[in-house]
């Protein structure tokens, strides 16, 4: 059975799909058969960001209304062998429940490693279905105020759905930016004000940013897969030191 992991955010713009992809290549790198589920109805992304867009022809809708089998709506990621993309339907309307989302979940996870499932931004109508099958959660913020207020209302929310693992993730940490906004002491504040244990931070990095908007893994001697690379590697089970 594999291991399920919703990755969310309190607010949009933290770059939580861009982990999301990152995670699931550097899972793979690890040895991995990963299945990437987006949940974001009507705003997917995740096929563009792992270049499979064009090779869109049912999604998990499709599934559900029996329009497909599941094998037909799961796309290989072509520049990541064992990366797999489950994708979210186009229009909102097609949401899925939170009750045939377990049952989904419960049966793809039989196949895989791994199961990322990537959370719509905030705690809106769509949270509970793609948070509801996860073992855990990854939160996903920058160190700012209204990003880390953001991770207090997912945490209230995760640990309703009896979520018992949940991890924050430090997205596009800059040492500069982080000192001259000044809005907190140090690190340790803002895992404090999170109010969850640190699973890693994933620095600012132009060239990620990059590669996720033109559709290409990220791989290679990229800052962020450094530290994706590092937190996969805690998400398999692994020791791994931080580095604050």
């Amino acid at each position: 059975m594999g291991k399920v992991t919703v990755i969310t955010s309190g607010k949009g713009g933290t770059g939580k799909s861009t982990v999301t992809a990152g995670l699931g290549a550097a899972l793979v790198r690890r040895g991995n058969r990963v299945l990437v589920i987006d949940c974001d109805a009507g705003m997917r992304g995740i096929d563009l960001m792992l270049g499979v867009s064009g090779e869109l022809v049912f999604d998990i809708a499709d599934i559900v209304g029996g329009n497909c089998p599941p094998s037909s709506a799961i796309y290989p990621c072509k520049t990541v062998p064992e990366l797999y993309i489950l994708p979210a339907p186009q229009n909102v309307r097609d949401e899925v429940s939170p009750y045939v989302m377990r049952r989904l979940v419960h049966v793809l996870q039989k196949y895989y490693d791994h199961v990322l499932i990537d959370c719509p931004a905030g705690i809106g109508s769509s949270f509970e279905s793609a948070a509801c099958a996860a073992d855990r959660a990854v939160m996903v913020a920058n160190a700012e105020p209204l990003s880390v207020r953001g991770c207090e209302k997912v945490r209230q929310k995760l640990r309703q759905l009896r979520i018992p693992e949940i991890r924050l993730l430090i997205n596009r940490f800059s040492e500069r930016k982080f000192r001259k906004l000044d809005a907190f002491i140090d690190l340790d504040s803002v895992i404090d004000k999170a109010g969850a244990r640190l699973i890693g931070i994933v620095p600012e990095d132009s060239a990620a940013a990059a590669c996720t908007q033109r559709g290409e893994p990220l791989e290679g001697r990229i800052k962020a897969v450094y530290a994706l690379d590092r937190i996969a590697a805690r998400l398999d089970g692994v020791d791994v030191p931080l580095e604050l």
